[in-house]
This record gives C-alpha cells, sequence and structure tokens, in this order.
C-alpha cells in the first residue's frame, strides 16, 4: 500500500530497535475489535496503526473479533467490521476469532488450576467488588481462595458442563490481593453464561473474559506487537503473568498509545448503542455517528480518514482533537477531485422577462477549475430559473451585493440580470421575481462594459432536478455548564444537527450514482446519499461546507 512514510513515533522506534537487536525477526500486528458495534473514528486510528506498521516492516496484520462476550455481539457487526476494514483499504493475513480458540483456552486455565493460580470462587460480583479494596486500601482474600487444586478442577469442570447459573460461581487467577495494581488482585478470568454464541451456537456456558483471553490469542498468534490503547496500560502486568504462567511459546508485546476523540461527538459504544436504540438517529451509519460506517454514508473518503489519522501521529497521551481538522483533511482531499456544479437548496423563482420564451440555452461552466483537465459540463439557461431565497432581500442592509429591487448581480456562468418587480402572495410573502437580462454580458465574452459586486447561482427552471439536500450540524454540544457535568450525555444531544431541505440541481445530474461527490457552488461539499436515493428522488448529504477558519 502506498503512503507517505511513517513520521518517527515511540511505537516505530521500539519495532525499529527490536529489529535491530534480533530481538524479533518480523513483524506481526493485530486488529482485534468486539463485534458489539459498529467501528467508529477512533477504531480507525488503531486500524491505520497496525496495519501501516505491518506494510512498512513488510510484516503482517490479522483481523481478529474478540467473541467472549456473547450477550452484546452479534454477527451483523462482524459483517460490518470486514466491510469498514477494507474500505480504509486494507486487507488482512489472517481472519480469526476467539471463539476459536476457547478450547485451548479452557486448557491453559486448567494448567493455571494445576499450578495452583486459579481457584473457583463463589462470592457474587458485588461481593467480588467488595473484597477487591481501593487503590488506597488492599483487597481481602476470598474465603474459597484456598480450595484445594482437586476440588478447583472438578468445580471449574462442573461449570463447563453447565451444572451452576449464571453468577453462582467464576474462575479468578490467584496472584496477589494486596498488589498497588487493582488488576492483579486475582482477577476473574472465566464468569457463566448460559448464551447462545454467534460462533459457537450453545456449545460453551462458559467463557474468558477479555483480559485473560486477550494475551492468550496474541501469543496463539504469534503477535509481536499488541497495540492498544493507553486504558489497557493497568492491564499490561497482568497480560505478561498470563503469557508466562499459561506457558505460551509466543511472547507478544503490549504497548499503549493515547486514544483519540473527537469534539462535539462520543466514541464510547455503549453511548453510540444509546443513540442508535434510543432513537437520536437513524441507525449506526447515520451521518452525524462518528462510525466509520456514518462518515463513509456522509461522503467522507478513507484518504481523507487515513491523512487525518497518520497527521495526529502516535502519541502516549490521550487528547480531543478539534472536528474541523477531520473536515480540513476531507477538503483537501476533495478539492482537486469533485467537479463543480450548482444546486440551490432554498429555491426562490426568478422569470428573466425579456428572455425569448420557450428558448433553451446551453451554457459553458467548467467541471472544476482547479483542474482544467477534468473539462467543460453544460447547462442549461432559459427565461426560469431558481435562485436562493437568501439571495434576495426587499430591504437590504448596507453593503448588502446580491439581488435586491433595483440591483444588477451576474448569474455564475450566465449573465447580469437587475430585479425590476418582486411578486408576494395573499400573506406577503416573495413567491417570485420578475427580472431583466442583458445579452452583452454573457460569462466567457470578455465584457467590461460595467462590473457588478454580487455573483449568485442559480438553476434552470424548467429542466432543473428536484432534491432533498441533508445539512448536518454537531450531533453533541459541547458547551455545558459545570454543575451540568453530572447529567446524562443525552442532553448535550443537539436537537438542531440535521435540517433537509428541498430543492434543485443542474439536468445533469439526473444520472449521479450512490456515493458520487460534488462541490457545490457556496453551498460545500455533497455525497449522494447510499440509503435514501431512489429512482424517484435524489438525496445528498453536505459533507462540510467550503472554509474553514482551522489551521493546521
Amino acid at each position: 500500500m502506498e503512503h507517505n512514510p511513517n513520521p518517527a513515533n515511540f511505537i516505530r522506534n521500539i519495532v525499529i530497535d527490536d529489529l535491530n537487536t534480533g530481538k524479533r525477526d518480523k513483524v506481526i500486528t493485530r486488529f482485534p475489535p468486539e463485534p458489539n458495534g459498529y467501528l467508529h473514528i477512533g477504531h480507525a486510528k488503531s486500524i491505520v496503526i497496525n496495519f501501516d506498521l505491518a506494510d512498512e516492516f513488510k510484516g503482517t496484520t490479522n483481523l481478529r473479533f474478540d467473541d467472549t462476550n456473547p450477550l452484546k455481539e452479534d454477527t451483523e457487526f462482524v459483517e460490518a467490521i470486514k466491510e469498514d476494514v477494507k474500505w480504509l483499504g486494507y486487507d488482512w493475513d489472517g481472519l480469526f476469532f476467539a471463539s476459536d480458540y476457547f478450547e485451548e483456552m479452557y486448557s491453559r486455565a486448567v494448567l493455571l488450576i494445576n499450578k495452583g493460580l486459579a481457584y473457583v470462587d463463589d462470592l457474587s460480583a458485588d461481593e467480588i467488588r467488595e473484597y477487591r479494596g481501593t487503590l488506597t486500601e488492599p483487597g481481602k482474600e476470598s474465603p474459597y481462595r484456598n480450595r484445594s487444586i482437586e476440588e478447583n478442577l472438578e468445580l471449574f469442570e462442573k461449570m463447563r458442563n453447565g451444572d451452576y447459573e449464571n453468577g453462582e460461581k467464576v474462575l479468578r487467577a490467584k496472584i496477589d490481593m494486596s498488589s498497588p495494581n487493582i488488576n492483579l488482585r486475582d482477577p476473574v478470568i472465566y464468569r457463566i453464561s448460559h448464551t447462545t454464541h454467534h460462533n459457537t451456537g450453545d456449545k460453551w456456558c462458559i467463557y474468558p473474559m477479555y483480559a485473560f483471553a486477550h494475551p492468550l490469542e496474541d501469543a496463539m498468534e504469534d503477535v509481536t506487537h499488541s497495540i492498544c490503547t493507553i486504558e489497557f496500560e493497568d492491564q499490561r502486568p497482568f497480560y505478561n503473568w498470563v503469557v508466562e504462567h499459561c506457558e505460551m511459546k509466543s511472547q507478544p508485546q503490549q504497548i499503549e498509545f493515547g486514544r483519540l476523540a473527537l469534539t462535539n461527538t462520543v466514541t464510547s459504544k455503549r453511548k453510540l448503542k444509546q443513540l442508535v436504540e434510543e432513537g437520536f438517529v437513524d441507525g449506526w451509519d447515520d451521518p452525524r455517528m462518528p462510525t466509520i460506517s456514518g462518515l463513509r454514508r456522509k461522503g467522507y473518503t478513507a484518504d481523507a480518514i487515513k491523512s487525518f489519522v497518520r497527521e495526529l501521529g502516535v502519541s502516549k497521551t490521550a487528547g480531543t482533537v478539534d472536528t474541523q481538522m477531520l473536515e480540513h483533511f476531507m477538503r483537501e482531499d476533495l478539492k482537486l477531485k469533485a467537479p463543480r456544479t450548482m444546486g440551490v437548496i432554498d429555491p426562490l423563482k426568478v422569470v428573466i422577462t425579456n428572455y425569448p420564451e420557450g428558448q433553451v440555452e446551453m451554457l459553458d461552466a467548467e467541471i472544476n477549475p482547479e483542474v482544467p483537465e477534468m473539462g467543460i459540463r453544460q447547462i442549461a439557461f432559459s427565461r426560469e430559473i431558481y435562485i436562493e431565497r437568501d439571495d434576495f432581500m426587499e430591504n437590504p442592509p448596507a453593503k448588502y451585493h446580491r439581488l435586491f429591487p433595483g440591483n444588477e448581480v451576474r448569474l455564475k456562468h450566465a449573465y447580469f440580470i437587475k430585479c425590476e418587480e418582486v411578486i408576494k402572495d395573499a400573506d406577503g410573502k416573495v413567491i417570485e421575481i420578475h427580472c431583466t437580462y442583458d445579452p452583452e454580458t454573457k460569462s466567457g465574452t470578455g465584457f467590461t462594459g460595467r462590473k457588478v459586486k454580487g455573483t449568485i447561482h442559480w438553476v434552470e427552471a424548467t429542466q432543473a432536478v428536484p432534491a432533498e439536500f441533508r445539512l448536518f450540524e454537531p450531533l453533541i454540544l459541547d458547551e455545558t455548564n459545570e454543575d451540568e457535568e453530572d447529567k446524562s450525555f443525552l442532553e448535550k444531544v443537539n436537537p438542531h444537527s440535521l435540517e433537509v431541505l428541498n430543492g434543485f440541481v443542474e439536468t445533469n445530474m439526473k444520472e449521479v450514482q450512490p456515493q458520487d461527490k460534488f462541490q457545490f457552488f457556496r453551498h460545500g461539499y455533497f455525497n449522494v446519499d447510499p440509503k435514501l436515493t431512489s429512482a424517484e428522488k435524489i438525496v445528498f448529504n453536505r459533507i462540510v461546507s467550503l472554509k474553514s477558519s482551522f489551521k493546521l
């Protein structure tokens, strides 16, 4: 895969040092999502880091589903994750599921019991939490901690055979209840869950905990560098403990980096799921969502997302990035790719009274003035056109250079027109404007007789293609008072995050396809919505506006 050379970062330096010193003779990474939701922009960072690193050092990357919790997992999420990774431009070398290793994990747990390093506990989840202690107080040993190896083996086998109810027993690692690291205070490594698994059906009723399963999976796949986000740093001692005491042949190294968060959105799967289930959005792929599928539907490109992630770099510290930075990379990616066109999203009818009735003239317009080789498109012009309602004011303020009674403006790619008459309905609302045009002022003819200060866009009315325009604002309003910090994040959901308008586009837009992208004059970059567009109606999602104050 071709991309700019990776800038120096601490993970890359570790890999280089490992290869140079002979500690490693290859690089194997993995992207290990839990199939309990759709991937979001934070996952995109992890995908890029893992795949780019392996690509650079001619290694391999596995896609592995950490499917150890059947209560929350579904094949829908598995397929969506595969699609997202492929769409970003990556292909995995191995496709694995944690559930592929359940038998091996069970045998490793039995090994720990035989070594006196794991025991079956009858304490409830609340009691285990209470016994665990705090950051300043050591934990307390369970009364079941010193069961014999034989008893633990028998109880664990009964757990597997389904002899106990959910929550009745767990298997815990026996480490140190007074450890300053709470993660080492006899963590639970197996729990009972009489739940059908999407991959293994009803074969199992006990499932390994993520913190136990993950290091085993990495070791079984010979992963060299297990790259994860910074919240797993405190888990690293247990990760290493599992690899060592389960006597794994391979010794993966866990390395943590700062996770990615964006302003005006959320990236918690729990919160994203809540937004979907409570109807704040119309699915995981709603264009207002920070999911990869939502960004794709909105019109974001894989190249822009990858450029954004690579520009951020890799560090130990987590941070919140201004969403405008991601939008900046979107504009940079599309400005040389997207054809220009005109669309009127809130139409007002204009009749050019001195233009010949019944005549339709074809005018030339550049497809993209920044890329002349993209050529010329032809647009229709006639006596009747639509302009934007906010491009006309009956009583304008000073320095308003668009259309008002007696004022002259340029129609983009066409002629000068002058407002002569305003037509209103019975309620006094402007419903039509009558103008005259000057045939000498045709665009491209070099007319220099006089100048006008305003240029407005338009669409010819008789052949215009009806379209729906969906304009988005941030889904989450970050600006809250301090005394509101403890309230539900749902109270920060922006009730005005979506505005739907109906207007018109140029006649040459009849044949657009889902995911086609355009720059609409003055309005921004838009994408043809792949979910809502039909033979009867074209729906455009605004990807980003044309300008931003953001600077890199």
